[in-house]
C-alpha cells in the first residue's frame, strides 16, 4: 500500500482547483498528492460559466464572454447591462487542460484513473480502495456524492437542477453572439420551474439547454423535444447537433459539513460547495477551493473549515418555496429580474452583499411564499 499525505477522492472540479491553487501557492511541494478518480479528464463533458468583474486565474480556459444577457418569459423580454460583470462560458476539456498541464510537471503529484469503491478511516489512517489497488493517507478530501444519504432525509428540501443542452449549428444566422439567454420562462411550465438557458457563440453556433429546478427528472425524449420546439421557435429550419451534454445538479441545504471529520473533508457537491439556490458550481467551488488552500496551511483539524452564512438560510427559504410550490419559480425570478438591477442581483448570488442591498433584492420577491417558509422554519426548529 502506498501511503500519500493528501488523497482526493474523485477529481472533479473542486477537487481540481484546490490541488491547482496548492501548486500555486507553493506551499505544498513537500507533501505527496494523489487523485482518484473513474473519469480520465480527457473529453468535453461538461460546461461551467459563471461571472466576474476582474481577471481570474482560469481566464485562459474561457470560450467565451458576454456583456449582456436576456431574461424573458410568456411577457416580458429584458436586456440586461451585466457591466461591471461579464458572464464567462469554460468548455471541460479547456479546463481539464489547463490544470493537468500544471499538475503533469509536479514530480509530488499522480493522478490514477481508477474508480473508488471503499474509504476506510480509523484513529490513525485512511484506507482508500480502488478496484485494483489500496492506497493510505492521512488527510483526505472526498467529492463522490452520496445520493442516498441525502435524498433519504426529509428535514431540508432536495430538488435537481437538471438538463440536457446540445450544442448546434444552423445554416441560419439567427444567434446574437454577443448576448447571452439568462433565463427564457417562455417555454410551457406544467408545474415546474423550466426555462431554457442559450450560450450563442457566433451568428450559427449556440449551446441551447432545457432546464428544470424540480423534484425528478424527465425522459430523455422530453428535454430533447422542448430544446426542438424551442430551435423551431427560433426560426431554425435546418442544424446539425455539434455535441450534447446532460446533467443533475443536486439543490439543497442539506448540512452536508457535518459528515467532515478531523481527517476527512468534503468538498464540492459532497460538502455542499454548489450553489444550494441556482445550482451554479465555478464560481462557488473557485471561492471554497481558496480558502480551503489558505486553511492548509494554518489549521489540521477539518471539523473547523466550514462556516455557516446568513446565505445559506436564504438558499433554504428559497428551497422550500420551491419545493412545495414549484410552479413559482417564473415569478420569483421574474420579480427579480423584471427591474431589478443585474449587477446587485448577481453580486447577491455571489454571496457579496451587505444586509442593505441584501433587503435590496428579497424585497423584490413575492412576499407570501417567502412569509410562510420563515415560519415553517421557526415551526421547525
Amino acid at each position: 500500500m502506498k501511503q500519500y499525505d493528501y488523497i482526493f477522492t474523485g477529481a472533479g472540479l473542486s477537487a481540481l482547483m484546490t490541488v491547482y491553487k496548492m501548486v500555486l501557492s507553493g506551499k505544498f511541494n513537500d507533501k505527496t498528492i494523489l487523485l482518484l478518480d473513474e473519469n480520465a479528464k480527457k473529453t468535453n463533458d461538461r460546461t461551467w460559466c459563471f461571472w466576474k468583474e476582474t481577471e481570474t486565474i482560469w481566464d485562459d480556459a474561457i470560450a467565451k464572454t458576454w456583456d449582456s444577457a436576456l431574461f424573458a418569459n410568456q411577457d416580458l423580454k429584458r436586456d440586461l447591462d451585466l457591466n461591471p460583470y461579464q458572464y464567462n462560458m469554460i468548455r471541460g476539456l479547456d479546463f481539464y487542460n489547463q490544470v493537468f498541464g500544471l499538475l503533469s510537471k509536479q514530480n509530488n503529484i499522480k493522478f490514477i484513473n481508477q474508480k473508488v469503491v471503499a474509504i476506510e478511516e480509523s484513529e490513525t489512517i485512511i484506507i482508500v480502495q480502488t478496484e485494483t489497488e489500496t492506497f493510505t493517507c492521512h488527510k483526505l478530501f472526498n467529492s463522490i456524492y452520496n445520493a442516498i444519504k441525502v435524498e433519504n432525509q426529509t428535514k431540508y428540501p432536495v430538488l435537481q437542477q437538471h438538463f440536457i443542452g446540445w450544442f448546434i449549428k444552423s445554416e441560419e444566422a439567427i444567434f446574437n453572439p454577443e448576448q447571452a439567454t439568462f433565463m427564457d420562462f417562455s417555454v410551457e411550465q406544467k408545474g415546474n420551474t423550466r426555462f431554457m438557458y442559450v450560450l450563442p457563440t457566433s451568428k450559427t453556433e449556440a449551446l441551447l439547454e432545457y432546464t428544470l429546478f424540480s423534484h425528478t427528472l424527465l425522459t430523455k425524449e422530453e428535454y430533447e423535444t422542448e430544446i426542438k420546439n424551442y430551435i423551431q421557435k427560433l426560426g431554425i429550419t435546418n442544424y446539425e447537433i455539434i455535441e450534447k451534454e446532460q446533467g443533475s445538479i443536486p439543490m439543497t441545504c442539506y448540512p452536508f459539513w457535518k459528515n467532515n471529520t478531523k481527517s476527512v473533508l468534503n468538498i464540492g457537491t459532497s460538502g455542499g460547495w454548489t450553489k444550494a439556490s441556482t445550482g451554479y458550481t465555478f464560481k462557488n467551488s473557485d471561492k471554497k477551493s481558496s480558502e480551503l488552500v489558505d486553511f492548509l496551511q494554518r489549521e489540521t483539524d477539518f471539523t473547523q473549515f466550514h462556516k455557516k452564512t446568513k446565505f445559506w438560510f436564504y438558499d433554504l427559504l428559497f428551497l422550500g418555496v420551491l419545493d412545495r410550490n414549484n410552479e413559482l419559480g417564473t415569478a420569483i425570478f421574474t420579480s427579480l429580474f423584471k427591474a431589478g438591477n443585474p449587477s446587485l442581483i448577481f453580486k447577491f448570488l455571489d454571496e457579496d452583499t451587505s444586509f442593505r442591498e441584501d433587503l435590496q433584492v428579497i424585497l423584490k420577491c413575492p412576499k407570501l411564499p417567502f412569509i410562510k417558509a420563515v415560519f415553517r422554519q421557526i415551526f421547525l426548529k
